[in-house]
C-alpha cells in the first residue's frame, strides 16, 4: 500500500464537474502598443473572449489579459488558414505595462545610426 502524501484529502466527485485548462499556444505578434496587440494564429479566436497572453519582450516576459476585439481571415491558401485578431489589453498589471512601454519606446524610436561602417 502506498503512503498518501497529500496534506489535504481529496473528495470523490459524485456528479459531473466541468472545467477548463489554459494552454499557451504560439502566435505571431504583428504590432504592439500599451493598449493591445494585433496577432496572427492558425486558429480562430472568439470575439469578446478573454485570454491570457504571454509576451516575450526582449529579456523580459510578461502575461497580460486581453479581449478579442475582432478575428478575421488574414491569409487563406490550400494548405492553411491564418487568422488575424485585434486584442485589447484588460486590467494590465503595473509591471507588465511598464515592460510594454519600455519595449515600445526602444523599438519605436528612430533607426539606429551607424557609427562606423563600410560600403562596397
Amino acid at each position: 500500500m502506498t503512503e498518501n502524501k497529500r496534506a489535504i484529502e481529496r473528495t470523490a466527485v459524485t456528479s459531473e464537474i466541468v472545467g477548463n485548462v489554459t494552454v499557451f499556444q504560439p502566435m505571431t505578434i504583428l504590432n504592439l502598443s500599451e493598449a493591445g496587440i494585433q496577432i496572427e494564429t492558425p486558429y480562430k479566436l472568439q470575439n469578446d473572449s478573454l485570454h491570457d497572453f504571454r509576451l516575450s519582450l526582449g529579456e523580459r516576459s510578461v502575461v497580460v489579459k486581453g479581449r478579442i476585439v475582432y478575428c478575421q481571415v488574414g491569409e487563406l491558401s490550400e494548405e492553411r488558414v491564418i487568422y488575424r485578431s485585434g486584442v485589447e489589453f484588460v486590467a494590465v498589471p503595473a509591471h507588465a505595462l511598464t515592460a510594454v512601454r519600455e519595449f515600445v519606446a526602444v523599438h519605436n524610436g528612430p533607426p539606429t545610426s551607424v557609427l562606423d561602417g563600410e560600403i562596397a
